[in-house]
């Protein structure tokens, strides 16, 4: 049967001034206790106010062993002989039980970041990536109990989703969801595996994002060239799509005001060389026929 997970509950305190008041005047106490024994003399008198004045001196020392500063964005952590017994989170000089042991625990909001990471995409591309965690811890119980060090396992989680989400997407792919083109929804799928794995120790991540994504060296010079080739093609896709609706609308505009009648041959040549001029990479030089088509 698995045993309960602590969670983080408040601690009994209470005002530090107060008690640090009452420490003061234990002490004073016990030092004036001693001076009607001296004054009196006698070895039992003495006895006795040296007794009572050390009494006072050590309730004295106790009460002032129980106080607590807390910084703000702070908590401390009670421990008494094994046992968790709440968590003190305001600020400023608080009292709790002197025989308890109190741990620091930071709940400031901090940054981790990844080193730069060689995985595998989804294709099986090498690719380097390398994302920062913000990230705060939100019960102090689990943090402290749950885990052995909370910031190295918050790095340790980080490394961990990073690379599952990078393996899980291919790095640049239009027709799925993509590392590089699809960061937003990357991120918030970091975001959420994060959250999932860093729960069990108290941890709140409030915000993730991919810092560095590339091609690994050893292809990037490969993929960039495949990526230069889909580019060409995407734009000589749009130039021949404009280029045919030009010639659509020359033949039409022709037809309709009655500039020229032309047979099927004469537009096949017509189309012919306005695609040439039109989809060429460079410009076309122009040939003046003196005759006619078919000489």
């Amino acid at each position: 049967m698995p045993r309960p997970k602590i969670t983080e509950r408040p601690a009994r305190d209470r005002g530090g001034w107060t008690m640090l008041a009452l420490a003061v005047v234990l002490i004073l106490l016990g030092a004036a206790a001693v001076l009607p024994g001296i004054a009196v003399g006698g070895t039992v008198a003495l006895a006795a106010a040296v007794t009572a004045g050390s009494l006072l001196a050590a309730v004295g020392l106790v009460v002032a062993a129980g106080l607590t500063p807390v910084a703000p964005n702070e908590a401390r952590v009670l421990l008494l002989l094994g046992r968790y017994k709440g968590t003190v989170r305001t600020d400023g000089l608080r009292w709790v039980n002197p025989l308890t042991n109190r741990e620091r625990v930071s709940t400031r909001i901090r940054n981790h970041e990844t080193g730069l990471a060689k995985v595998n995409d989804l294709d099986g591309n090498p690719i380097e990536i390398s994302a920062v965690v913000v990230w705060q811890v939100a019960d102090t119980a689990r943090a402290v109990f749950e885990v052995d060090d909370f910031v190295e396992f918050v790095a340790f989680q980080t490394e961990a989703a990073v690379r599952h989400i990078a393996g899980s997407f291919p790095y640049d792919d239009a027709a799925r969801t993509s590392l590089r083109d699809n960061a937003d929804e990357i991120t918030a799928q970091l975001s959420d595996e994060l959250a999932e794995r860093v729960a069990s120790a108290g941890v709140e991540i409030i915000e993730s994002r991919i810092t560095g994504l590339a091609y690994a060296p050893e292809i990037a010079q490969a993929m960039l060239r495949r990526q230069q080739a889909g580019a060409v093609v995407a734009a000589r896709q749009r130039i021949v799509e404009g280029a045919v609706g030009m010639v659509q609308l020359a033949l039409e505009r022709l037809d309709d005001q009655n500039v020229i009648e032309l047979d099927e041959e004469r537009k096949a040549t017509m189309v012919s060389n306005l695609l040439v001029v039109l989809c060429a990479d460079r410009d076309a030089q122009p040939v003046v026929n003196t005759g006619g088509l078919y000489q």
